[in-house]
């Protein structure tokens, strides 16, 4: 179901560095589009028609969109940081929708079951209050005052800490975390999940890192990222139904859910629907 509200959003389409003038074909709900650099090095994204896409760099990746956005990129001030090591994870296939696909990333309760001795870990199970908030000002959700244990919080962790971390949804399929970053205890490491809808039952997700770690490799720190990534996409690829229900009735929530309950709700007030189940079926 596709909505004009979806239609005029930016989505990540492809990564900077990886570009080159014969292009990387791929898609946007549903629309056949390439992604090349031209003559001048700079970025390009052509429709299926032929047409010409909006454009944009940032966060190391091109932004396109099918429509005419009506604002800029949500800002992450975390990325103009000096000091900061910016990771491009790459991009993983997942048959899923978009909307899953962020949900998923905003759960904390699966970390100790999917995420076993990494993010998570027996007995220590229980998700503790936290606060969710619409933010009005900013038109984004936010869950902050999370505290999860991790025995192993980020590939610079040394033993387990409990990691406190903060969610924030930007854009219908872009999703920020700020969690606890070991080797300096008074900020914040960040790591996003960058969607791009392939379709409503199929997506690319682009992780990327905004990392303060001057000892881990580039690759270490794009292994561990995908090793927890490729572990969700055997839960996003069978849950029934595939599209994510907007409707309260249709999957029963738990207290360690108000996440996803207020991003559902944030959704369906801006008919944000590519992706989305609106009725039982």
């Amino acid at each position: 179901m596709s909505t004009q509200a979806m239609i005029d959003e930016w989505y990540p389409v492809g990564i900077f560095a990886q570009l080159d003038p014969a292009g990387r074909q791929t898609a946007l709900m549903g629309e056949p589009i390439v992604v090349a650099s031209d003559a001048d090095g700079n970025a390009k994204v052509t429709g299926g028609n032929g047409r010409t896409l909006p454009v944009l760099v940032r966060y190391g990746h091109v932004w396109s969109s099918l429509g005419e956005p009506k604002k800029d990129l949500f800002p992450i001030p975390e990325a103009d940081q000096p000091g900061r090591r910016f990771v491009d994870v790459g991009v993983v296939r997942v048959r899923c929708s978009p909307l899953r696909a962020v949900e998923n990333f905003l759960d904390v309760a699966h970390f100790p079951f999917v995420h076993t001795d990494i993010l998570g870990a027996e007995p220590h199970t229980e998700v503790q209050n936290y606060k969710v908030e619409i933010r009005e000002d900013v038109d984004e959700v936010w869950a902050t005052q999370v505290k999860f244990y991790q025995p192993q919080a980020a590939k610079s962790a040394s033993g387990g800490i409990t990691t406190e971390y903060m969610y924030r949804v930007p854009a219908p399929t872009c999703t920020v975390l700020y969690k606890t970053c070991p080797p300096r205890p008074s900020e914040w490491d960040v790591i996003t999940l960058f969607v791009q809808p392939l379709a409503e039952d199929l997506c690319d997700v682009w992780p990327w890192m905004a990392l303060f770690d001057d000892e881990t490799s580039m690759t270490d720190l794009i292994h561990f990222q995908q090793t927890i990534f490729l572990q969700d996409r055997s839960i996003l690829e069978n849950q029934i139904p595939r599209l994510l229900p907007l409707d309260p009735g249709m999957e029963i929530p738990t207290r360690a859910d108000l996440t996803s309950i207020a991003y559902r709700r944030w959704l369906k007030r801006h008919n944000y629907t590519y992706g989305a189940q609106l009725v039982a079926q």
